[in-house]
């Protein structure tokens, strides 16, 4: 069902709003709207202007707690406000330095790093780096060479230059090496080097030994930066840890005082020189209404006024869904269509009986929907799932018609029908012949659903005091009466009883025809009203009878569309059967991997489309009829106090 929500005003001295969404807003579920923007009839609304000063605190509290290693760690509520902006003064400020002293020793690491990485293609050579780069005669150039551009250099230049060249390492694009030349030779040496694409890579003086041994004395360097980096992640999770239990209660205090100082947003203020007050408006639900009133009565410091024209002034109020726990999963069906309006009924029982149902009848079997009521039960119950929720009540539906249809994971042997075989039940009709009973069940059901639709939709329209809805559109009364004697009719005829004559036939369906021809007419003077047709009478006409030619086809399209709920029931006896065929339980000794492979297929595939016709029905045949969803959610101000005892 829906909530009856009511508009309230609240005000008080401006400095006492924080206490009144402490102590108030906190208990009770209450969506606020813009004050300045909603009470127009109010002179001197001002916005509040002041920056939340617990946003950074907050900030600092969720990367501090969300650090934490010790889990189930109770939470510390007793701090006060300043205690708490202290703390994490402290905390942070502590952290700070720790978190300096981390980020240098990573830079150090980096670079040596990047020495590391530098130095390694070069680690085959076997000679003292500080004395080859000090040689007084010679010159020492490392670097790297292309391998095509390296084998020029082995067969043609190598005999002509003065030059030493030793390799260190080659991958697939490049070798990797130095070579010796004279002081003298320097200059034409490094000219041939360049010509071939020797780019040269610089290494620094400052490493003493070969350079394997210098890339074993920067390995140790950076081992050696990781453990102290360790240690100062260790004293940083020590300093957190030992105070985890203040850290988490100043968390949860400062997500409720940030929350209370946010309700500024949406509050308005009031200066007339003589006094200087808030005023917080929205919606609240009426038992919510009636308990803050109670509680409020005697506090002196908070005025509260319950407006009654809302719908005048404040235009439609937010929807609150309120619904028993057995039909609380299937609101998301409802939430993904569109939540009703205030004057529209709150379809959820509706739809959680017939979805449910329908999907029983589509996918009838004692073992496959007795395993997803299993499976959807434990996912709902351990993960909160609506959908896992509708998917286990949907299997004891569908375990339910298995005992009608007399099918167990398919087997048809196990227990007797209790009321028909989908695929052998069949029916004689007047006039059409034998009919698989199942199709002519679901036909007859969705003509009930249709006319109960129908109904529906005149008692939305009633509540919103529509007259052409009501009286004269094709889902309204005029509407029902038409449709409803057409079924009246078929039954009697289908029966073999007499059907109802002439004068009967021009009453019920002639009349109402009329009505849908000229509802806009009809309407304007059920209204009194003197508005005078968009369009000339010609025109008029015309279109009424396509609408009329369309309004018959939609009544048509609809009833048969309910065809599918017998055809699945058929078509999924038809896949088990050929299941149980493929695995050879036909000849008595079934292969239960291919029993089991196959269920499990059939509850996945089947068992999803089944679902997503099921949906379709319920949106495109039923919801069409009498339902907009032109609602918009009911978003309560975020109260942790709340959310906790819940």
């Amino acid at each position: 069902m829906i909530v009856k929500m009511k508009f309230l005003s609240i005000s008080g001295p401006r400095t006492d709003i924080d206490r009144v969404c402490d102590v108030y807003l906190s208990k009770y579920e209450m969506q606020l709207e813009n004050a300045v923007t909603e009470l127009k009839t109010t002179d001197n609304l001002l916005p509040f202007v002041e920056m939340n000063p617990y946003k950074e605190p907050l900030a600092k509290a969720e990367e501090f707690t969300s650090k934490l290693s010790a889990a189930g760690t109770p939470a510390d509520t007793a701090l006060s406000t300043d205690e708490i902006i202290t703390l994490i003064r402290e905390v942070n400020h502590h952290y700070l330095e720790l978190q300096e002293k981390k980020e240098l020793l990573k830079k150090n690491k980096d670079e040596l790093l990047e020495k590391l990485h530098v130095l390694e293609p070069f680690r085959p050579l076997d000679f003292d780096l500080h004395k080859v780069l000090h040689y007084r005669y010679m010159q020492l150039r490392f670097g790297r060479i292309g391998i095509d551009y390296y084998r020029k250099l082995e067969k043609y230049l190598f005999e002509d230059l003065n030059a030493i060249f030793l390799e260190g390492t080659r991958d697939e694009n490049f070798v990797y090496g130095c070579y010796f030349v004279a002081n003298a030779e320097a200059s034409k040496v490094d000219s041939v080097f360049n010509s071939l694409h020797f780019e040269r890579i610089t290494i620094s003086d400052e490493y003493i030994g070969s350079p394997a041994v210098a890339y074993e004395s920067l390995e140790q360097d950076i081992s050696d930066l990781d453990e102290r980096i360790d240690e100062i992640d260790k004293n940083i999770q020590e300093l957190l840890d030992d105070k985890a239990g203040k850290l988490l209660g100043a968390r949860k205090r400062l997500e409720e005082l940030s929350n209370n100082f946010d309700v500024r947003k949406m509050a308005a203020r009031v200066d007339d020189n003589k006094e200087d007050y808030y005023i917080l408006c929205g919606w609240m639900g009426e038992d919510d209404v009636a308990a803050f009133l109670k509680e409020s009565e005697n506090d002196d410091k908070v005025f509260v006024v319950v407006e009654e024209d809302r719908e005048k002034f404040f235009g439609e109020p937010p929807t609150k869904l309120k619904n028993p726990k057995f039909f609380k999963p299937f609101e998301m069906f409802i939430r993904m269509y569109g939540l009703p309006s205030s004057n529209e009924m709150d379809p959820t029982v509706f739809v959680a009986l017939t979805y449910t149902f329908i999907f029983g009848a589509m996918f009838g079997d004692v073992g496959q929907g007795l395993s997803l009521f299993v499976i959807g039960g434990l996912l709902y119950k351990l993960k909160n799932m609506n959908l896992a929720g509708i998917i286990s009540v949907a299997g004891l539906f569908s375990a339910f018609f298995g005992f009608m249809f007399g099918s167990v994971f398919g087997f048809e042997d196990i227990i007797q029908a209790h009321w028909l075989r989908p695929m052998e039940a069949m029916t004689n009709l007047p006039f059409i012949g034998q009919l698989n009973t199942v199709f002519i069940v679901a036909i007859a059901f969705g003509m009930g659903l249709n006319i109960l639709s129908m109904i529906f939709h005149i008692i939305n329209a009633i509540r919103a005091h529509d007259t052409e809805n009501i009286w004269f559109s094709t889902n309204g009364i005029a509407g029902l009466v038409f449709y409803g004697f057409i079924v009246f009719t078929i039954v009697l005829f289908m029966t073999g009883h007499q059907v109802p004559g002439n004068i009967l036939m021009v009453i019920f369906l002639g009349i109402p025809v009329l009505v849908f021809v000229f509802k806009e007419p009809l309407t304007n003077l059920a209204e009194r009203n003197h508005k005078k047709l968009e369009t000339g009478k010609g025109m008029f006409l015309v279109q009424g009878f396509f609408e009329l030619f369309e309004t018959l086809l939609s009544y048509f399209s609809n009833t048969l569309s309910f065809v599918r709920i017998g055809a699945f029931a058929v078509s999924h006896a038809a896949i088990m059967e050929v299941v149980l065929m493929l695995s050879g339980a036909q000849e008595g000794s079934p292969n239960w991997v291919v029993v089991v492979i196959g269920n499990l297929v059939v509850c996945a595939l089947e068992g999803l489309i089944v679902g997503i016709q099921v949906l379709r029905l319920e949106y495109y045949e039923m919801f069409s009829r009498f339902y907009k969803g032109s609602g918009r959610e009911f978003k309560p101000f975020n109260n942790h106090k709340k959310q906790d005892k819940n």
